[in-house]
């Protein structure tokens, strides 16, 4: 059963070392991230998934000790899923389920959302409970997403999620997918369905038009919706705003 969910945005612009010089613009979002994983560990669960959405990896499931990586943004900095600390490339730690390997036999990393997720568990330490990835397709099914989600909480255990993604990029003109007049309205119904711990009207979110704002977080927040289902949480919202025209939003659900 849900026990708590946690909300983050997922741009690698959360890491320091990556935002560079812009890093203090974020520093609201990181200490609302900060408060929101505190709410998971006090919810006391017996574990912890992540989900966010696939990007360019494959989606799929990746266990404790799944290894990921900034250097793709010229930063060395590697974390790991489960994790207390940066391994600085030196592996998983002790204790850690062995990674999957990629269809063509190398090994498998985290995608960058929840290698962003692997940096916030490490910034907090988090020790809580044992700690999971899910990466889900950007456009998968809301159906799908809401029966994963479903599986996810299912069972007698107390389960937590860390849901991971981005709300529009069409915020400004200088926005990833440019100025869209829709993207403010949505990124607002987003906001309520979150801070109302809301699952119905995450479910009702138009995926279409999701993906022409390009929406990352909509499926993760749909699979939070299917596992929310009669938990009977209530929803806070710690942090809205639109950074680089992109809707960044955190909220906990307990």
């Amino acid at each position: 059963m849900l026990v708590a969910a946690a909300v983050c945005p997922a741009p690698p612009l959360l890491v320091p070392a990556v935002a560079a010089g812009a890093a203090p613009e974020l520093a609201a979002a990181r200490a609302a991230c900060g408060e929101a994983l505190d709410g998971l560990a006090a919810a006391r669960p017996d574990r912890l998934v992540v989900v966010g959405p696939a990007e360019r990896a494959a989606p799929g499931t990746y266990p404790r000790g799944t290894v990921g990586s900034f250097r793709g943004f010229g930063v060395a900095v590697d974390v790991v899923l489960g994790g207390t600390g940066g391994t600085g490339g030196t592996g998983a730690p002790d204790g850690a389920d062995a990674p999957d390997d990629a269809p063509d036999g190398t090994a498998r990393t985290l995608p960058a959302s929840l290698a962003v997720a692997a940096w916030l568990l490490e910034r907090v330490r988090w020790s809580a409970a044992p700690v999971s990835g899910v990466a889900v397709a950007e456009d998968l099914a809301t159906d799908a997403c809401v029966r994963t989600g479903r599986e996810l909480a299912g069972g007698a255990d107390r389960v937590a999620l860390l849901v991971m993604g981005d709300a529009s990029a069409c915020r400004t003109l200088k926005a990833p997918g440019y100025l869209d007049d829709r993207a403010a309205g949505f990124d607002a119904a987003v906001a309520g369905a979150l801070a109302a711990a809301d699952p119905a009207a995450l479910t009702a979110l138009d995926a279409e038009l999701a993906a022409e704002l390009k929406a990352a977080g909509r499926a993760p927040w749909q699979v939070l919706a299917g596992a929310a289902e009669g938990a009977g949480l209530g929803g806070a919202l710690l942090y809205e705003d639109a950074p680089y025209g992109v809707g960044y939003l955190v909220a906990t659900w307990s």
